[in-house]
């Protein structure tokens, strides 16, 4: 039997590939109000598959906790945010699962911890930890990383197909790991040492942010001189060897926007390129914000109130709004003092912003400028909707005519 510590984006759908091939779990979070609803029989956030999924995990056994329980493996998938200022990870939710895991673990039992976590944590935070509640490393306790590498809107896709990476001291633990995760996962799965294992999943996500940044910055160079992005975009990939991304309104998600920053904390100095790319990235929300001004002037508008932003989520057809654009972009505008945007997005049913709309059409009656942050097929569907509309298309949505772009 496994126990998988904190049920969110990751971990749920973690628990429920588990237990749909035939593992025994119990899956374990504090919010006792998740966990009330899960046993109710129901899922906590939208994502294609996952209610088959559920339905799946649950006729095979699977069970919903507040507690810890006795068991030899537990996978750990909780929350790794960073400090804002320091840039350095806050592995505070992590130090505090493998405390209570310690609490009820038989000998020998193993540890693996899925978090996104920066080089070296493991033994900056944990390996002391446990050795001061009197656990040996390597009898008493293994440590196992074995980082997530799935993304919102495809994860029961990702979680079968992906290649994994299990770092370990012990190879043979690893393998047992390796055969664990094999239960399900059809992709490679390499087991190598924990540091390499956190750092491969800290690079493989900064790859990604540098590479949206050129992009982002190539925006802003283009804008300047009048030149368009997109088609310079198109025409620079005919190259074989050059395959740029398309520009955007920033950069959200708990991956591509929080991991560069363990690095940039880590190595002051040294992250240069990476510093430089999360900046750039950053940066976007207000550089959307520079485009509406500029509209606004140009089509002599002057009621920020009849702007309206098209997404709330980090993504599109996602019910996940974690570092989203659209609020970093919201955050800004507080910052000014400007009067608040009005806000729709037909993925998010609960209030988190002011002006927020929970209706396609009454959003729409409200504003005259529409922003699109988020390309959900609800506004690809219904673009004829958009007539009559000043339009800044930040996703660059094929078919959009007469659109203004980035």
């Amino acid at each position: 039997m496994i126990n998988v510590i904190g049920l969110g984006y990751i971990g749920l759908p973690t628990a429920l590939m588990f237990a749909s091939h035939g593992v025994d779990v119990v899956g374990t979070d504090y919010d006792n109000e998740l966990v009330a609803t899960l046993k109710s029989g129901k899922t906590t956030f939208e994502e294609d598959g996952l209610d088959d999924l559920f339905n799946d995990a649950v006729a095979k056994g699977i069970e919903f906790s507040t507690d810890y329980i006795e068991t030899d493996v537990y996978i750990i998938a909780v929350p790794t945010p960073y400090d804002k200022f320091s840039k350095k990870i806050d592995a505070s939710y992590v130090l505090a699962a493998v405390n209570n895991v310690m609490r009820v673990c038989p000998k020998g039992a193993t540890v693996v911890i899925e978090s996104t976590i920066s080089p070296g944590t493991i033994d900056k935070f944990l390996r002391p930890v446990v050795e001061e509640m009197g656990f040996t490393i390597g009898q008493d306790l293994h440590l196992v990383h074995a980082p997530e590498r799935i993304i919102p809107g495809d994860m029961v896709y990702e979680l079968k197909h992906n290649s994994r990476t299990v770092g370990v001291d012990d190879k043979a633990v690893g393998e047992k790991i390796k055969a664990l995760y094999g239960s399900f996962c059809q992709g490679d799965i390499a087991v190598t040492d924990i540091r390499t294992a956190e750092m491969t999943k800290v690079v493989e996500n900064t790859f990604r942010d540098i590479n949206i940044a050129f992009a982002n910055e190539l925006t802003k160079i283009c804008r300047l001189d009048d030149m368009d992005v997109y088609e310079i975009i198109r025409i620079a990939n005919m190259h074989p060897r050059v395959n740029i991304l398309q520009p955007g309104p920033g950069v959200g998600g708990h991956c591509i926007s929080v991991d560069p920053w363990f690095l940039v904390g880590d190595y002051p100095g040294l992250a240069n390129i990476i510093l430089a790319a999360r900046k750039i990235n950053d940066s976007m929300p207000e550089f959307v914000l520079e485009r509406v001004h500029n509209i606004m002037k140009q089509k002599g508008m002057t009621d920020l109130t009849r702007v309206g932003l098209y997404g709330l989520t980090y993504k599109e057809d996602v019910d996940d709004v974690r570092e989203s654009p659209t609020l970093q972009l919201l955050e800004s505008m507080e910052r000014h003092l400007a009067p608040g945007l009005k806000v729709y997005d037909p993925f998010v049913k609960r209030e988190l912003v002011e002006n927020q709309y929970y209706d396609f059409d009454t959003f729409l009656a409200e504003v005259d400028l529409v922003v699109i942050m988020v390309a959900h097929n609800e506004i690809k569907e219904q673009m004829d909707k958009l007539k009559g509309k000043v339009v800044l298309d930040t996703k660059n949505i094929r078919g959009l005519e007469g659109a203004y772009k980035l």
